[in-house]
């Protein structure tokens, strides 16, 4: 593991883009203990999709380091039925955030990409070298193509410009922060929401999209969010990084595990009818770990940590809600 950082946090102006969503949540969190002078921009004055607002505020905020995490994202049901938001708004934010860190000296930049970036049938687990190398899920192919011209425009501005912008992709991210409105959430969020609903229903079964056959990789945000620093620190190339678990689990067995968490006991039913998405998907974290990092923490812990977030701050605003 490298003893020392190449470039350190401390002391620095640090922006964190999307601090109100999952990762930027987590990075927020993790960011407390570098030292560092935690920026944000006000989604109410500052809208990332104009680059006049964007470069008038990094003027005035003067950040050092930029983690970009701000970005349109949301499940299978979302992607599908909401195209021209989730191609259009990462482009812009990407593009404005990258092009006015440029211009006003950022000395370091983060792109967060996903692991949707990669083929539908890429081999498994998934090395950084899949990219562009075949066709993608069409189910997200809209979020894919804007993360993908994303890392491509931080790949340029490190050739022509010299901008020390890394890119990193992590897997499919869960945790304390997450977005639990069933008709945008992905797949962990979303179970946990049926589940919860099912116990205090005491409903006879739930039901779930899919064929629950397909696999899936989970890495909790909090760990991703400490690989991200991590990298930040530890890591200068064009090439990308993939940040996972480093396993993966089928969703009838993540289903299975998420009832033992909330609690819920009853039936599943799998609706076969209903899209499955990529028939696996488990990246290769060699890389990462080659550089010093891995992830800590089990899934099962990790679910729990989340239902726990989710009772107390989403599940007890609706019952007061209802009240």
């Amino acid at each position: 593991m490298p003893s020392t950082p190449r470039y350190t946090l401390r002391n620095k102006r640090v922006w964190v883009a999307g601090h109100r969503g999952l990762v930027g949540g987590a990075l927020v969190r993790r960011l407390q203990s570098e030292g560092c002078e935690i920026v944000v921009a006000p989604r109410e004055s500052v809208d990332l999709r104009h680059p006049d607002q964007v470069e008038r505020w990094m003027r005035e905020a003067k950040p050092q380091a930029v983690f970009l995490a701000a970005a349109r994202v949301g499940g299978i049901y979302a992607n599908d039925t909401r195209p021209a938001e989730f191609i259009y708004d990462n482009l812009m934010i990407q593009t404005n955030v990258v092009e006015a860190s440029r211009r006003v000296g950022v000395e370091k930049l983060m792109l967060l990409g996903s692991s949707c970036i990669y083929p539908r049938l890429a081999p498994q687990p998934i090395p950084e070298a899949a990219l562009l190398t075949g066709a993608l899920e069409p189910t997200n192919q809209w979020y894919a193509v804007a993360k993908i011209a994303g890392i491509k425009l931080g790949q340029a501005y490190r050739r022509q410009y010299g901008c020390d912008f890394i890119s990193v992709m992590p897997t499919n991210l869960y945790g304390p922060g997450d977005n639990f409105d069933l008709m945008q959430s992905h797949v962990v969020p979303a179970l946990i929401v049926k589940a919860h609903q099912a116990k205090l229903t005491q409903a006879p079964t739930m039901e779930v999209w899919g064929t629950g056959a397909v696999r899936r990789e989970f890495l909790f945000v909090d760990d991703a969010a400490d690989g991200m620093v991590y990298l930040m620190q530890h890591f200068s190339d064009e090439g990308i990084v993939n940040l996972g678990q480093g396993s993966d689990v089928p969703i009838r067995d993540l289903v299975e595990l998420i009832c033992k968490v909330v609690g819920y006991k009853g039936g599943i039913r799998f609706d076969t009818s209903r899209p499955d998405g990529t028939p696996r998907k488990m990246i290769d974290t060699s890389l990462a770990a080659s550089l010093g990092w891995r992830a800590r923490t089990p899934l099962q812990a990790g679910l729990e940590e989340t239902y726990r977030w989710y009772v107390d701050n989403v599940a007890s605003e609706k019952r007061r809600a209802v009240a």
